[in-house]
């Protein structure tokens, strides 16, 4: 099996299983998740950043997953894309992961294949990318046996169909499925050329209290094409493509609500001009 080697383990996440285990126990008692036991949840929405800035939310949402019966395949859409961008896809393969290797649902990238175009990536030429690699380490621990299929879904009109597709692809195949969806919401500041605010703490409360709401807001209220409209016009998402792919295919498999497990911002960890925004979200 060729393994695609994990490009961002020992920087933006441990590299080895022990010190990957100490940090996922860590984020797991931040959080108070005892309400979620005995519900079911379907798919949701993780931030990328470093395990040091969001991995508390994206640990948090996968655990979440796992409380009910594990899948045979969960489906990670994310990469930094743009509206006029290619879908991406590695069919064959398995990912490189502190816990071991996770591989393809191969069967099932290849019937996706088959309904769409994609640029294809192999474990030996891909475009390293966080959005998706940083979400594989909780999947492997939390859901052992699992098989994964990773999307790089552009921020078009036409991206949740994808999704979709592979939920019913999924059906008639008589393979359980869950989803996630990969983004980081409002990048803010000179170092990332967006600032309609200026700078300050009115800079800070109009990304938490206004901009990033609106997007939690389309993500809660289960509407792909309005999450994709949130994050190509207000610039308050990165992978709106992701998010709202993740919602579509969250809908097609049975699920009418979304619920916010944990909002922060990188400046909670690093105070400064510029920052960024994280959400998790579960559906059931």
């Amino acid at each position: 099996m060729n393994i695609r080697k994990a490009a961002f383990a020992g920087s933006w996440y441990p590299e080895t299983p022990e010190a990957c285990e100490r940090e996922i126990r860590a984020f797991l008692g931040e959080g108070t998740e005892s309400d979620l036991t005995g519900r079911v949840f379907v798919g949701g929405i993780v931030p990328h950043a470093g395990w040091y800035f969001s991995g508390s939310i994206a640990c948090r949402v996968i655990h979440a997953l796992s409380l009910s019966s594990p899948p045979d395949v969960i489906a990670v859409f994310g990469m930094h894309l743009h509206p006029g961008s290619p879908l991406y896809m590695m069919p064959e393969g398995a990912w490189e992961t502190p816990f071991g290797a996770l591989p393809v649902a191969s069967d099932l990238a290849a019937a996706l294949s088959e309904r769409f175009s994609f640029t294809i990536e192999t474990p030996t030429r891909f475009t390293p990318d966080n959005t998706i690699e940083l979400q594989l380490p909780f999947i492997k621990y939390f859901f052992r046996d699992v098989r994964v299929i990773a999307v790089g879904a552009p921020p078009a009109d036409t991206t949740p169909a994808v999704a979709e597709t592979l939920v019913s692809l999924a059906r008639e195949t008589g393979l359980s499925l869950k989803v996630v969806g990969s983004t980081d919401l409002t990048h803010y500041g000179m170092n990332y050329g967006f600032t309609p605010k200026g700078a300050g703490p009115a800079a800070l409360q109009w990304v938490t209290g206004e901009n990033d709401r609106r997007f939690i807001e389309a993500v809660l209220a289960m509407d792909p094409k309005g999450i994709i409209r949130e994050g190509v016009g207000h610039h308050n998402a990165c992978c709106s493509g992701a998010a709202a792919s993740a919602v579509a295919a969250a809908k097609a498999l049975g699920a009418r609500r979304g619920e916010a497990l944990a909002y922060a911002t990188s400046h909670d960890k690093h105070p400064g001009e510029s920052f960024v925004g994280y959400v998790g979200v579960v559906f059931e």
